[in-house]
């Protein structure tokens, strides 16, 4: 009954959690909103709030499973991808921890672990599955054979769908993170009152550059002949986006899926958090016969759920690193 604790820490949320013979008992994440007043993640200062979060974090989780420090059979911790300081946060403390406890040290691929967090709780898809992972600095089409025999098949070709997003939110003037804001605006809008493209790209391939520039174009053409265009008219703005990048990444998850002839379909990452998005593959799901698997919101953002469970299924085959293992910033998926 091995008891995994892991760490989580590859941008700016600090989590910890405790995984018990498979069952995550706790996932802890500290948030720092120290990067709202520049309207994005400072690097520097992500690394410092993570020294400062890490130990809290560790205490609460162990304490919330019940779960002394002395039984921690091993240490998960994601290893990359991400920014490379905060990475050194957890890396460093998950390496000294096992140190002192003499138990072994397990390192997680931060995007399998969003594709592994389907196997926290009792609705598990059943391999081989279709992932679609959507974060801030990631968007795949993820074909899962097993627990860490993942194939890539389709990605963005140059900025992710969360970039799209977060652009947005900044050209509309809306305060960090904008994410969520887009997501509560367009709840209110009509998804058809613009239009803005759907990029052309062969396979299952993303680019959302391109509509980027749109939205840019969009918003400065109109502003120049109604200054109160987005503040008359920011609801459908944002439903417009939405409905666009949504519409986007279920074409191709659906390409991809008849290519594959898979009906066991999922979504990973921060950007699956968004109810437009959850909300459509839903619908495409019911029209296609799909079995569709979307995580608790809690373990849809950065969290160290998803790194336990990932970490208790290495240890089952004994894969652990050595005490010289060192964060990627960039990780091979």
């Amino acid at each position: 009954m091995p008891v995994i604790l892991a760490i989580e820490s590859s941008c700016d949320d600090t989590s910890a959690a405790v995984c018990v013979d498979g069952v995550v008992l706790s996932n802890v994440i500290a948030n720092q909103t120290i990067h709202e007043a520049y309207g994005g993640v400072v690097p520097e200062l992500a690394s410092r709030v993570h020294q400062q979060n890490i130990v809290p974090a560790v205490q609460q989780a162990l304490q919330r499973a019940k779960v002394s420090k002395n039984d921690v059979d091993a240490v998960a911790f994601t290893r990359g991808p991400g920014l490379l300081g905060s990475l050194l946060v957890g890396v460093s403390f998950a390496k000294a921890f096992a140190l002192a406890k003499n138990i072994p040290i397990i390192e997680v691929n931060h995007m399998q672990a969003h594709v592994l967090a389907h196997f926290i709780g009792d609705n598990k898809p059943s391999f081989p599955f279709l992932c679609l992972t959507v974060s801030g600095g990631h968007t795949q089409i993820v074909l899962v054979k097993d627990y860490f025999d993942m194939e890539v098949v389709g990605q963005t070709l140059d900025d992710a769908a969360g970039e799209a997003m977060d652009k947005t939110s900044k050209i509309l003037g809306l305060p960090y993170p904008g994410g969520p804001l887009i997501d509560k605006h367009a709840r209110l809008g009509n998804p058809e009152a613009y239009k803005f493209p759907e990029p052309q790209i062969p396979g299952f391939d993303f680019s959302f550059s391109g509509l980027k520039t749109s939205i840019l174009y969009f918003i400065r053409d109109n502003v120049a002949q109604n200054q109160d265009f987005i503040a008359e008219n920011i609801n459908d703005i944002c439903a417009s986006v939405e409905g666009r990048i949504v519409s986007i990444l279920l074409n191709k998850l659906k390409k991809a899926a008849d290519h594959y002839g898979i009906k066991d379909i999922a979504l990973a990452g921060g950007v699956s958090a968004n109810t437009g998005l959850r909300l459509g593959l839903k619908e495409m799901g019911a029209k296609y016969g799909w079995n569709c698997f979307i995580p608790e919101m809690q373990y849809c953002t950065d969290n160290a759920g998803m790194i336990a469970i990932a970490g208790y299924h290495k240890y089952l085959k004994g894969e652990f690193a050595e005490q010289s293992v060192a964060p990627l910033a960039r990780m091979p998926f």
